[in-house]
């Protein structure tokens, strides 16, 4: 496994080795004793999985307080383009956006830490999206930011027009709004 940098700290592309044959392919998508040899010591508790069609954009989510959850992101089938937004109030990359194109042919991940707004969209005809939590999920601790903020310029890769986001997503702050409410 190879644990690549991104240029927001603590935020890590994860390349698993793969090991192909006239079989298939085989690799091991987590092992608790590998990450922590990494320094990536993370306690994931749920599982979370979701299908979706071509042009949807779930996100951007997250977390709020003692809820807050990193997340170990990996495409089963399709492909997607995921999206992490640094909250950190003390990080140097505060309010930068990370994208990456995550698939069941490339078969890498990425490691969001605690303190990260996640997203994604769906560019194949659909994709199913599984990730690791390390925190239970709290409805009372959702929060969000609206997935068409201008400030932040997320390149979707999907027209306006093909764009399906729940009623919920559309009425997210702008990382403005929040930022105005979390000084």
């Amino acid at each position: 496994m190879k644990v690549l940098k991104t240029e927001i700290a603590d935020l890590y592309i994860i390349e698993p080795k793969v090991f192909t044959d006239e079989r298939g392919y085989f690799f091991e998508s987590f092992n608790q004793a590998k990450f922590s040899e990494k320094g990536l010591n993370y306690n994931f508790i749920q599982d979370n999985q979701a299908r979706s069609q071509y042009g949807v954009i779930r996100g951007l989510h997250f977390q709020k307080g003692e809820f807050a959850q990193a997340k170990l992101v990996r495409v089963l089938s399709g492909k997607i383009i995921d999206v992490a937004l640094d909250l950190r109030k003390d990080s140097p990359t505060y309010g930068k956006c990370f994208s990456i194109e995550l698939s069941e042919e490339n078969k890498l991940q990425l490691l969001i830490p605690r303190g990260f707004a996640h997203g994604y969209s769906v560019i194949s005809a659909e994709a199913v999206v599984f990730y690791k939590c390390d925190n239970i999920y709290m409805p009372s601790a959702d929060g969000g930011i609206i997935f068409d903020d201008r400030e932040l310029a997320i390149d979707w890769k999907i027209a306006e027009n093909e764009r399906i986001v729940s009623a919920k997503d559309k009425v997210n702050p702008t990382f403005e709004q929040y930022k105005l409410e979390n000084l």
